[in-house]
């Protein structure tokens, strides 16, 4: 009996850390420099999703009933950055991401820079159009260089205004003092809007070179995969993630998005993997989304083109940001849907898994959102942890722990058991 405890101990443990070595490798590989960020830029949300669906493939996935392809394509507008993306500052490169980002809707502009300065001191003067305009035509400036350093309130959401009428005259280059996020827009704006780290300017000459291209029409796919339950039943759960990330900042540098959201979307493959080989007693549907960080598009487009009844969704649970979990985990909707919360916390409990299951209001703030607003029972769960990065290139594949891989998984599965 001893000896077939240790076996059976053995095989546990061997097949946990084969799970792990996957996740770990579907996430690394997700962040790696040819998925170009999973965003816009030399194709790498498509890259992205041709990868998804050759993984749901080997591990036993079909199309949803009905559907002949696991892609749902769908087409949106966004300003994208393929080409150079240059700043000097007395002639030395200053690293993009790193020293400065842009605005996601700035346009191009090529040229030494001539600012104004424009600061606390002098705020009144750019709110005279005329006195401006005549500056910028006996070419004494070219450019507006702001420091808002001490402006606060009403004066500072005057200054942002005027600011964003002058970015269609005018690069603008703000000093910046807080921590650099990204973005995607689906506009572009005239001229540049350059964020610039504060601590590396000290009135140096400034050369910038920036290439946008506003694509009308860019086609990305959200990825559709289907696991039937035991016995045939039209209920079903739903498991979501946004695969898609922002891309790249110029042809050099891309933002890797590891916790955002390459992370999540290994999760959904795992996920898979364990209700391919244990199937429920619900079809579950696994959806990554495209278009989620250009504003929800993926999921939306899916709400208005379901692939199944939405009507027939048991339950949603989205995840996102998978990649800790050493502070537990945050389920947003746990408010509107208590007696779901309670099974988490229920379940949490009884197998001593995280640390804290914390509660959280509505919010559009991932792909759970249209789907709730559509009457579909939702929520999103995030992992809290040490590591803060967020929107930018150190977002990386080696900043992940993966701490709380093991225990999710098993909230997860039990709450599939339990609902």
């Amino acid at each position: 009996m001893r000896n077939y405890l240790v076996i059976l101990f053995f095989l546990s443990t061997t097949t946990f850390f084969a799970q792990e070595d996957l996740i770990r490798k579907w996430t690394k590989d997700l962040c790696a420099p040819e998925m170009h960020g999973r965003g816009y830029v030399y194709n790498g949300d498509n890259i992205a999703a041709d990868y998804l669906v050759n993984e749901y493939i080997k591990l036993g996935l079909t199309p949803v009933p009905g559907q002949t392809n696991m892609r749902q394509p769908f087409e949106f507008p966004v300003n994208t950055f393929p080409g150079r993306m240059l700043l000097t500052l007395n002639g030395n490169q200053v690293k993009p991401g790193d020293g400065y980002i842009v605005s996601p809707a700035s346009g191009s502009f090529e040229g030494k820079l001539s600012p104004y300065i424009l600061n606390i001191e002098n705020f009144a003067s750019v709110q005279s159009p005329v006195t401006m305009k005549k500056e910028i035509e006996f070419n004494r400036f070219n450019s507006i260089l702001v420091d808002k350093n001490g402006i606060t309130g009403d004066s500072l959401k005057l200054m942002d205004e005027i600011l964003m009428r002058w970015n269609q005259v005018l690069p603008i280059i703000e000093i910046y003092s807080k921590k650099f996020t990204w973005s995607v827009s689906i506009s572009a704006r005239e001229y540049p809007y350059v964020y610039l780290r504060d601590s590396l300017y000290t009135n140096q000459e400034m050369y910038l070179h920036i290439e946008n291209v506003l694509e009308q029409r860019h086609t990305s796919n959200n990825v559709v995969a289907y696991i039937p339950a035991i016995k045939q039943t039209d209920e079903t759960i739903y498991f979501t993630a946004h695969y898609d990330h922002l891309g790249r900042m110029g042809d050099e540098t891309y933002f890797p998005g590891a916790n955002d959201n390459a992370s999540g979307t290994a999760m959904l493959l795992s996920l898979a993997k364990h209700f391919k080989a244990f199937p429920s007693k619900y079809n579950i549907v696994f959806v990554s989304f495209a278009g989620e960080e250009a504003g929800l598009i993926g999921s939306r487009y899916y709400t208005d083109h379901p692939l199944t009844k939405l009507s027939d969704i048991k339950f949603l649970v989205n995840l996102d940001i998978m990649g800790s979990g050493e502070e537990g985990i945050t389920i947003v909707n746990a408010t509107l849907f208590p007696k779901a919360f309670k099974k988490f916390k229920k379940i949490n409990k009884k197998g001593k898994l995280l640390s804290n299951v914390k509660s959280r209001g509505p919010a559009a703030n991932s792909d759970h959102y249209f789907f709730t607003e559509k009457g579909v029972p939702a929520v999103f769960i995030y992992t809290m942890g040490p590591n803060k990065h967020y929107h930018d290139i150190f977002d990386t594949y080696e900043e992940l722990s993966f701490a709380e891989y093991d225990d999710l998984i098993q909230l997860l599965m039990q709450f599939v058991k339990k609902i």
